[in-house]
């Protein structure tokens, strides 16, 4: 008899309330404001990011856990008898993976899936995890499907301000130049677990993300229809009706579109009012 799988990833899946839903383990990557550290929605929040950007015009900065950290949270799960599918964020953006690797290698039954993805991104194969567990698949085969399935992820904002961009190093002093003058909104995406400019929309944020939208979903047109993100970091709420409404207009069912605000860590690099749609595109296999 195979035992029972508890799914696992980090605070920076941006899945909200379906960690506990779902029952997938939410385990908090750090986010530090000068001298202090936080844990990502433990003990900060979204808008203290906002707040401490204001008061000092500072960037926060964000940190992996150790692989002792890793260690000891994994092994509260496998003491009690479980196997452990961990999805953690791009290894291509961050340290994560790597540690978490290195620490289920200590481990028995531990597989940790690079899901060269962030946000809801990771966490669209985090739930993918939680269907096929509930489904009562074994971790390893879980694990297995999530390798080939996180091709299909397709993870992409567009931004509303180059500013915490360009303050964090991630576009260069002529791109943010020209973003205030043209009002450019550049769309990111994640490829090959690496974060890409996939297209630069010139106007106003609210006019360019139907457009947004359009783009994404005419270039990526095989969704897996069960379930697509807008996920975003505090965008207005006539935005986000907006993008629904289109979700809808492209054939989605209202109850599974899922909106959930990005935590700290994705905060502290994109700003305020990006927003994404997010969706494993391989609805046709």
């Amino acid at each position: 008899m195979s035992k029972q799988v508890k799914i696992t990833t980090d605070s920076a899946s941006d899945l909200n309330d379906l960690f506990t839903s779902r029952d997938i383990g939410n385990f908090p990557l750090y986010v530090m404001l000068g001298d202090n550290q936080y844990l990502d929605g433990v003990d900060i929040q979204s808008p203290m990011i906002f707040d401490y950007y204001e008061k000092t015009g500072k960037l926060p900065t964000t940190a992996a856990r150790s692989e002792e950290d890793f260690y000891e949270y994994f092994k509260s799960f496998t003491d009690q008898g479980y196997a452990v599918v961990h999805v953690a964020i791009s290894s291509g953006i961050s340290s994560t993976y790597n540690y978490a690797n290195a620490a289920a290698n200590r481990l028995e039954d531990v597989y940790v899936v690079d899901g060269k993805s962030l946000s809801s991104g990771t966490g669209l194969l985090a739930l993918a995890a939680a269907d096929m567990r509930d489904n009562g698949e074994d971790a390893k085969t879980i694990a297995e499907k999530l390798e080939i399935k996180k091709s299909s992820v397709q993870a992409s904002f567009i931004i509303n301000t180059l500013e915490f961009l360009y303050k964090g190093g991630r576009c260069s002093g002529l791109s943010a130049f020209f973003g205030k003058v043209l009002s450019i909104k550049p769309s990111l995406q994640l490829i090959d677990g690496n974060i890409k400019v996939a297209k630069k929309f010139i106007g106003s944020f609210g006019k360019n993300l139907l457009k947004y939208v359009d783009f994404t979903l005419e270039k990526y047109n095989t969704p897996d229809m069960t379930r697509v993100f807008i996920t975003h970091t505090y965008a207005e709420k006539n935005d986000v009706k907006a993008v629904r409404n289109k979700l809808i207009n492209y054939g989605f069912a209202p109850e599974n579109i899922i909106e959930t605000i990005a935590g700290s860590t994705i905060t502290s690099h994109c700003g305020k009012s990006t927003l994404g749609i997010l969706y494993i595109n391989d609805g046709n296999k």
